[in-house]
């Protein structure tokens, strides 16, 4: 055997053939499956179908797209400030900066009302652990009642509420004990309060409430001159609450409110408040009224109301009496009585009446009555002088006879009564004055000596005023001029003038009203070195029952005394009104309640602001002239 032989691998029996059928037989299956697919996708695929169903996907993808498109052109047109504005928002933190509400001034410039620093005690009632314990603690440091420790109790355990005031308005020295408690749930921010330099303002002044709106006096009736304006402080933060630098970060400052600056004399004020509770005190009174205008200007110097409380106790009344409350004025309207006569021309001070000690009025008729005169006397005949001077009702009565009814209630008006004064005090009222025709029975003749109508304090002394300041009269003004922040003064607008009386009655009606001080019922009101002339007024109070008799069958009395100094020359007129004085005391007259009042007062105003009598001037130097007769 040859080595290049090749070498031959042994056949297996059978297994070519089984190699072919095996390729034969998968040839065969793959053309059938072949075949078979071939014909079937051909037969179920046709043109128009495909082209349909890509035009309908594609105009869903159109349609998508469209809404996509449009929804985003509407958030970047339409809405896009909205959005704008609402992102800032999520971003942005502002805090309220509260204005200051201006301060009120005296004429001099002390101060008055002012604001001043107060913190707000708190409570979030869901942090407070043991609401009990904690209204305990916090009562006995505010020194809450029972009451109100109670009700902090319940208001600490809503624990849907996450917010509760504790108090309002207090010192930093309290809030502080309140904060070293260490109370969970418990804090405090700081607010603007208001005080007064001195309480007996408050009649003035009046008040605001805790959120710094005036709610009576003069912070009421100025709350919109007071009142400043609050800024803002805006800043973005990022998501820890930090600030980021942006352009949309704004600040706005506050504006403080105008300051006001009144006619008040500070000093002039706390004298006269400390003097007319003196006496409303000492008289036990229910209340009492002072004022003090300047003659030539009508500005109050001081206006000062004390009330007796509940409790029996006396203060300051937290309404202006002198502005708010109306009285008949009694004999102080004898004045008005005696200068319209005297105008009009129908007497002179020395014509002469003859006047009984009583008279019966409307006899015959529903309104029969009886008036008895001030004082006891018989039937004499009395100059006009001596009428005012002794303060006689009936001698009143028959000097406003020679006019009119009509004609009288007109004076009574040019004085002023029936309608506002100038002050426009918050709640101030017109007072009464009948039309002359529904004037009735005595009405026809009582108003000569302060019956039938009522007036306020403030409407009395500047009715009694118009003498004093030669025959003119000027509204009252208790504010000068607001002030703002740039320190601009802006006065206020000039009170109303009107001439009333002619210079020579107005002179007359000084003369006779010095002697009514000198000579007459006002004695008491006389002060040492300087002339004083004014009229003493003592009025019954009309009861509910419709009379001026209580159901007990006694009097309430209200006492007044409106005069002027230095008398020759006024600078200041004063009205002091004494209000139910104790009925069995004989302090329960004009002379003996009001004029000695006024006489303190004076000696006030010549202290405090240097008032010096004229050359000559030496107050009731004489002796009763003889035409008065001996008095009584």
């Amino acid at each position: 055997m040859s080595d290049t032989a090749p070498i031959r691998r042994p056949r297996v029996a059978g297994a070519s053939r089984t190699a072919t059928r095996r390729s034969a037989s998968m040839s065969d299956f793959f053309g059938a499956i072949s075949s078979y697919g071939v014909t079937k996708m051909t037969d179920n695929v046709h043109a128009g179908d495909m082209r349909k169903r890509i035009s309908a996907m594609f105009m869903v993808i159109l349609v998508v797209l469209s809404l996509v498109y449009l929804r985003v052109f509407v958030l970047q047109t339409v809405k896009a400030s909205e959005l704008r504005e609402i992102s800032v928002k999520q971003r942005t933190r502002s805090k309220v900066l509260t204005a200051e509400r201006g301060s009120i001034y005296d004429r001099d410039g002390a101060e008055l009302a002012i604001p001043v620093p107060t913190r707000t005690i708190f409570a979030d009632p869901r942090e407070v652990t043991d609401p009990i314990t904690t209204a305990r603690a916090l009562a006995m440091v505010l020194q809450f009642s029972p009451e109100a420790e109670n009700d902090l109790a319940m208001r600490l355990q809503r624990k849907d509420s996450s917010f509760t005031y504790v108090i309002r308005q207090v010192d930093s020295v309290i809030a502080q004990a309140v904060a070293d408690l260490d109370l969970p749930g418990v804090s405090s921010y700081r607010e603007n309060g208001r005080t007064l330099t001195t309480e007996g303002l408050r009649p003035i002044i009046g008040r605001t409430d805790l959120d710094g709106i005036g709610i009576g006096g003069i912070e009421l009736q100025y709350d919109e001159a007071l009142t400043g304006t609050n800024g803002v402080l805006n800043r973005e933060v990022n998501s820890r609450g930090q600030s980021i630098a942006s352009a949309d970060s704004e600040y706005v400052a506050p504006i403080n409110g105008d300051n006001l600056v009144t006619t008040i004399h500070r000093s002039l004020q706390f004298q006269v408040d400390g003097i007319l509770q003196q006496q409303v005190e000492r008289i036990l009174a229910r209340s009492g009224t002072a004022i003090v205008m300047h003659t030539q200007t009508g500005e109050i110097y001081a206006m000062s109301s004390v009330r007796r409380n509940e409790d029996g106790t006396y203060g300051h009344s937290a309404g202006n009496i002198a502005a708010v409350e109306a009285h008949e004025p009694g004999s102080v309207a004898k004045v008005f009585s005696v200068a319209a006569a005297i105008e009009d021309g129908t007497v002179t001070p020395e014509s002469n009446f003859v006047v009984p000690g009583k008279q019966i009025f409307n006899e015959g008729t529903q309104w029969k009555q009886e008036i008895k005169d001030a004082y006891p006397h018989k039937t004499e005949p009395m100059s006009v002088r001596k009428i005012l001077v002794d303060s006689s009702n009936l001698g009143t009565v028959q000097i406003s006879q020679t006019l009119s009814a009509e004609r009288n209630r007109q004076w009574l008006a040019a004085f002023g009564f029936g309608e506002k004064t100038s002050l426009q005090f918050p709640g101030e009222t017109r007072g009464l004055l009948k039309l002359a025709r529904n004037w009735q029975g005595t009405e026809l003749f009582t108003f000569a000596y302060g019956y039938g109508y009522a007036a306020t304090a403030v409407q009395l002394v500047s009715a009694v005023n118009v003498v004093a300041n030669d025959g003119t009269y000027i509204g009252p003004k208790l504010v000068s001029a607001t002030v703002n922040n740039s320190g601009v003064s802006v006065p206020t607008p000039p009170t109303p003038t009107r001439r009333v009386l002619s210079s020579a009655t107005a002179a007359t009606m000084r003369s006779l009203m010095t002697d009514v001080v000198c000579y007459g019922t006002a004695k008491l009101a006389k002060m040492p070195g300087i002339s004083v002339a004014g009229k003493t007024g003592t009025g019954y109070i009309r009861q509910d029952n419709g009379t001026y008799i209580k159901d007990d069958g006694s009097r309430a009395y209200f006492a007044s005394f409106v005069g002027f100094l230095p008398a020759n020359k006024p600078q200041f007129t004063v009205l002091v009104s004494i209000d139910e004085p104790d009925p069995s005391s004989q302090d329960r007259f004009g002379g003996t309640a009001a004029a000695p009042v006024f006489a303190r007062i004076g000696q006030a105003i010549v202290n405090e602001l240097g008032l010096r009598p004229e050359p000559g001037d030496t107050g009731c130097a004489g002796t009763r002239p003889a035409e008065l007769g001996p008095g009584h």
